[in-house]
């Protein structure tokens, strides 16, 4: 059984901070978000965690490992380097969907996000080291087959851009109606999932499904760990033997 810890991150006020006094210039707005984004990445990333930029405004961070001291420092540092402030909620559970259902009602509790009173808020509960375990986190790292063959040294880059995001919009689809995981572009042809307690069975539906809805070929690998990062490695270790192997699935566990 997986135990996922995961983070809600939410920026304060950020819709009508964009266009307070007047509307700013979106190059500026692009600017701050992507910064926040790469220094939000090594802040959890220094601890063992992961983050994913969902709409940037919104991120969602697996940070097994991370008691409510480490948000709250991860919380000063952004405050003492940007313009906006961001709230924190955190939940485990035994699904990541689930876990990260209950860390966006802690937000949701505090106040509305464009409540301008509602400031760096941190609520939540983190794993309790004596229920942690090596196996409390499942990732899976998706891979379109073939896709510079197919895609890139054959297409012009937007069309590219479509065939991978219709395989990723599709894959995040089923792997949360399906499989209570949360799935995340991370650039290139690659998807990372978050995933519950699943086996090679489910790995392989997946794949099927994505297939004969849009008609892009993936393999994962998937590992299991302790913390995000440790799942994360197993997993990209297993894709490669997938690489080698010239198989759909591969598991490292």
């Amino acid at each position: 059984m997986t135990n996922t810890q995961v983070t809600h991150i939410q920026i304060d006020n950020y819709g009508p901070w964009t266009v307070t006094p007047e509307p700013r210039r979106e190059v500026d707005l692009q600017t701050l978000q992507s910064r926040l984004y790469a220094d939000l990445s090594q802040l959890f990333g220094n601890r063992d965690g992961y983050v994913f930029f969902s709409r940037f405004d919104n991120m969602i961070a697996v940070t097994n490992g991370l008691d409510m001291d480490d948000h709250e420092l991860i919380q000063e540092s952004v405050s003492n380097r940007y313009p906006v402030t961001m709230s924190l909620g955190v939940a485990t559970g035994t699904t990541p969907a689930h876990a990260l259902g209950e860390a966006t009602s802690q937000l949701q509790d505090a106040g509305s996000a464009q409540d301008k009173h509602r400031r760096e808020i941190l609520r939540g509960r983190t794993v309790a080291e004596e229920f942690r375990t090596d196996d409390d986190v499942q990732i899976a790292h998706f891979d379109v087959n073939d896709a510079t063959e197919k895609y890139t040294d054959q297409l012009n880059e937007f069309d590219t851009f479509i065939h991978i995001e219709q395989g990723y919009a599709e894959l995040m689809r089923y792997m949360r109606e399906a499989h209570d995981s949360l799935s995340f572009f991370v650039g290139g042809d690659n998807v990372i999932a978050v995933c519950p307690d699943l086996d090679a069975a489910d790995y392989h539906d997946a794949i099927a499904h994505v297939h004969e809805a849009v008609d892009v070929d993936l393999k994962v690998g998937v590992g299991r760990g302790r913390v995000a990062q440790e799942a994360g490695m197993a997993a990209k270790h297993a894709l490669e033997e997938c690489r080698v192997a010239g198989t759909a699935v591969e598991l490292d566990f």
